[in-house]
């Protein structure tokens, strides 16, 4: 059975691997809707594999790209797929070569979706073909899929929501009120509603931790301490957990300042090991030369050192002779 496939795989790509061929088949075989969309004489054939890698083992497809008819900037994409035994779900597999397709364009620096049309050439054996090529029909519940993926998912900006209104959105309040304004505001000003959130709804212990870290790491509050102390006082119930962080935080800005010490003296010890060294080689070349009835004068000036410099390596010759 994998021979027979592969011929077939092999004679459907030889064929539809020739621009003439695939522009007839699309040509003839694309729903007029689509094909007046297509400027079939631009049609090229896309090199190189984009299928995923669990898919490519099963694929025998072949892209190409075409401009639209209207002469926009924007491609089409056809897809041919060739199978040789009906599949449930073909029509998931073929939006799956598409998204794929779609990767790939973006991939080579273009910034919106092309229109990707797959088409399925089948000639199994079982005729005709059995399954819908609807993406929809691979739902258990078409219709729920449909109300889904049929229009714009759901949004929510919190960046547009008055704080009166996400203070109504009980649990999911405190994540919003923060995550609105952990960019814009210092969390101070919000500690009241803050702790009026953690003491309504009971957060737990971890929540609270995790929310504390998330302000300390991405807010821009301008003093830590006083937020933390505040927020302890009007919501009693976290005190001692609040005031753990804060020797926590305090305890890791020390330990960042201890390292960035250790750094930055590291830094300096290697500069100056560096600028030692080189003086050092300096003076070398300077005693070198004198020694060897070199000027004065161009020695001071290939070494750059100061008459003192020099007078006393001067001395130091005649004291080795």
């Amino acid at each position: 059975m994998t021979s027979q496939i592969s011929h077939h795989d092999h004679f459907f790509k030889k064929f539809f691997g020739d621009i003439s061929v695939a522009k007839d088949f699309l040509s003839i075989h694309l729903p007029e809707n689509l094909r007046q969309q297509c400027n079939l004489n631009t049609l090229a054939l896309c090199s190189g594999s984009f299928i995923e890698d669990d898919l490519r083992a099963q694929c025998s497809d072949i892209l190409y790209s075409m401009k639209t008819s209207s002469g926009n900037k924007g491609y089409i994409y056809a897809l041919i797929e060739h199978q040789s035994r009906p599949e449930k779900l073909m029509a998931f597999r073929l939006l799956r070569y598409a998204v794929a397709a779609m990767q790939r364009h973006l991939e080579q620096g273009n910034d919106t979706l092309p229109v990707v049309i797959p088409l399925l050439l089948y000639q199994g054996k079982t005729s005709p073909y059995p399954y819908s090529t609807h993406c929809l029909d691979c739902f258990s519940d078409p219709e729920l899929a449909k109300s889904v993926y049929m229009q714009a998912f759901p949004l929510v900006d919190v960046t547009v929501m008055e704080d009166e209104e996400i203070l109504t959105h009980r649990r999911v309040a405190l994540i919003e009120l923060i995550q609105k304004h952990i960019r814009t505001r210092d969390m101070l000003e919000l500690v009241t509603e803050i702790a009026h959130l953690l003491e309504q709804w009971k957060c737990s212990k971890e929540h609270c931790k995790t929310m504390m870290y998330y302000i300390a790491l991405s807010g821009n509050t301008q003093n830590g301490e006083k937020f933390i102390q505040t927020l302890a006082q009007k919501a009693p119930s976290y005190q001692e957990e609040l005031m753990t962080i804060a020797e926590q935080l305090e305890a890791k800005g020390l330990q960042q300042g201890i390292q960035q010490g250790i750094q930055q003296g590291i830094q300096q010890g290697i500069q100056q090991g560096i600028q030692q060294g080189y003086q050092e080689a300096t003076r070398q070349l300077a005693q070198q030369l004198l020694a060897n009835g070199v000027k004065y004068s161009v020695v001071k000036i290939s070494t750059g050192l100061t008459d003192e410099e020099l007078n006393a390596l001067s001395q130091k010759n005649h004291q080795n002779d």
